[in-house]
């Protein structure tokens, strides 16, 4: 039997009056890609920042693995460094080249010396294509160079899942693709991932299963083929024909 790496049970988020998340429950085995769609301001990011404890929850359950990380004596930061997380806007520290960026969490959280926190750092950004790129500051590469720099770092930390939150979002149209085709490759090669995307084209290509979420619940689940052709819900049938229609004005 394939080990469930995480489980999220019955969770609710609220920001003042406003509940944002109203009680999500799902599991991710160990090895696949689960995508998250749906349209904005649906709760989709905040279920992330949840899931990773940047935001503490109002009710419900996530373990990983066997261990309920939303227990409140849980050492944050040592769950923090078994889930990677991408962010949308890169957040890779302005003052410090590619490698640094990647090797300062292996040396400050892990407790790594310089040498072994170097070499892993390598490895990771060669694997994302950047070998030639370790030197360089954020300011001298590409948005989309900018995330691969994000995913190495996130990758270094051997982390049991990664979170993806829109991770081309801020990204030119010509430099999504570079990203998309790391995050592939990651997915072929077994990485365990929870990627909140509007890429319809790598959601149905790549994933094992797509949550489809409307105001803070999960609407429907199942895997691409089903959820893309055979939509349970009319709610998700209309975001893919308004989804349809976009790209073909945009291939026009």
């Amino acid at each position: 039997m394939t080990q469930t790496i995480l489980k999220v049970e019955n969770l609710h988020k609220s920001y003042g009056k406003t509940e944002v998340i109203k009680g999500v429950s799902f599991e991710i085995k160990k090895s696949e890609t689960k995508v998250i769609i749906g349209p904005s301001g649906t709760g989709k990011s905040t279920l992330l920042r949840c899931i990773n404890q940047l935001d503490r929850i109002d009710k419900g359950q996530v373990w990983l693995e066997d261990v309920e990380i939303t227990k409140s004596h849980i050492d944050i930061n040592q769950i923090r460094a078994s889930i990677g997380f991408v962010f949308q806007s890169f957040n890779l520290f302005t003052h410090l080249t590619a490698l640094d960026n990647v090797r300062i969490g292996l040396m400050r959280v892990k407790g790594m010396k310089e040498e072994e926190a170097t070499k892993i750092a390598l490895e990771e950004l060669k694997r994302v294509g950047l070998g030639d790129k370790i030197h360089n500051y954020q300011a001298q590469l590409s948005g989309g160079q900018q995330q691969r720099v994000s995913i190495a770092r996130a990758l270094a930390m051997s982390p049991k899942l990664i979170l993806f939150d829109e991770p081309t979002s801020a990204l030119d149209p010509e430099l999504i693709g570079e990203v998309l085709e790391v995050m592939v490759n990651l997915a072929k090669e077994g990485t365990t991932m929870i990627v909140v995307t509007h890429e319809m084209g790598f959601a149905r290509s790549v994933a094992n299963d797509i949550i489809f979420m409307d105001d803070g619940i999960i609407l429907e689940e199942g895997p691409p083929g089903e959820i893309f052709k055979n939509p349970k819900h009319k709610r998700t049938a209309k975001f893919f024909s308004k989804i349809t229609q976009l790209e073909g004005e945009k291939a026009k």
